[in-house]
């Protein structure tokens, strides 16, 4: 509860933005977990492919890895690495070529997404 707690008071500081979403580090959860992000009135969220970006791959490992795994509806993890710096406009270019749409996580769990 702490951790969340503080986490969102620097969210809404910083972006004046209160969270919804609550992504568990390293994706690992108990039912605890989304209990105690439920109380903060979050859901608890996961990724569906991820970039792997803290391994500092090659940008171009990186995006045929998520390019190759993206389809409708995924979701897509990645951190503010160098390899997703220099390989996210290739990124884009290609998932837009799979005729995807790139949103946020609010468009993706809306009705509409």
């Amino acid at each position: 509860m702490e951790e969340i707690t503080k986490t969102n008071d620097v969210i809404f500081e910083t972006l004046n933005v209160q969270a919804k979403w609550f992504g568990p580090p390293s994706g690992s959860f108990n039912q605890q977990t989304v209990d105690v992000a439920h109380e903060l009135k979050m859901k608890t969220i996961l990724w569906t492919v991820d970039t792997v970006d803290w391994r500092k791959p090659e940008p171009t490992e990186m995006v045929n890895r998520v390019v190759s795994k993206v389809e409708n509806g995924a979701m897509i993890l990645m951190h503010p690495t160098d390899p997703v710096a220099k390989g996210l406009d290739r990124m884009i270019r290609e998932i837009n070529s799979k005729g995807l749409r790139i949103g946020t996580v609010n468009d993706l769990m809306s009705e509409k997404g």
